[in-house]
């Protein structure tokens, strides 16, 4: 993989007629609405884009990325070290009407003016790459000795018979034994 800084503004149109492949990093702290996701935004991610055509003569884009990232686990709040990755098919549109169009297997991408930001792509294909609920393996967490003592408390208290308690109603079925006798 290149350590070359993938380039922000292209004409993807211009590149798909000409099957251009383009493959770099992009800094995480630059992303900044994927960064506001990390527990600490150091890194880069490492992109392969496609440009081309499919058989229907669409203009796409295959990609794929991949980074090693730092998230917040939801289960202890403390950092989790882990990997994304994402292999995509972005359809070129100018418009929403092109982008119902499109087979469901690819992903719409809008253009403006023939020109499209790749770091945005990129940042869009990463935030759908995050996990909803990041969690550490359970023997690695460091809340896991707090949990394993939450459930065994929770199994004692479970495991003990319920109290008994004296049914509202049985006055009253005394009281209708001792009018039947």
């Amino acid at each position: 993989m290149s350590n070359t800084e993938l380039p922000r503004l292209v004409d993807p149109s211009k590149l798909a007629e000409q099957s251009v492949s383009l493959e770099g990093v992009v800094p995480l702290r630059s992303l900044t609405r994927f960064a506001e996701v990390l527990h600490d935004p150091e890194g880069e991610v490492s992109v392969v884009l496609q440009f081309g055509r499919d058989p229907e003569k669409r203009r796409i884009i295959e990609g794929r990325l991949n980074t090693s990232v730092v998230l917040e686990c939801q289960r202890c709040m403390s950092a989790l070290r882990t990997t994304l990755s994402s292999d995509f098919v972005l359809g070129l549109v100018i418009s929403d009407d092109q982008a119902r169009q499109l087979p469901r297997e690819y992903e719409p991408f809008l253009m403006k003016d023939f020109e499209a930001d790749l770091w945005q792509m990129v940042e869009d294909e990463l935030l759908l790459a995050v996990p909803p609920f990041p969690l550490h393996e359970r023997e690695e967490c460091p809340a896991s000795e707090a949990l394993e003592e939450f459930e065994r408390a929770d199994e004692v208290v479970g495991s003990e018979e319920p109290e008994k308690r004296e049914n509202p109603f049985s006055v009253l079925a005394e009281l209708k034994k001792k009018d039947q006798h």
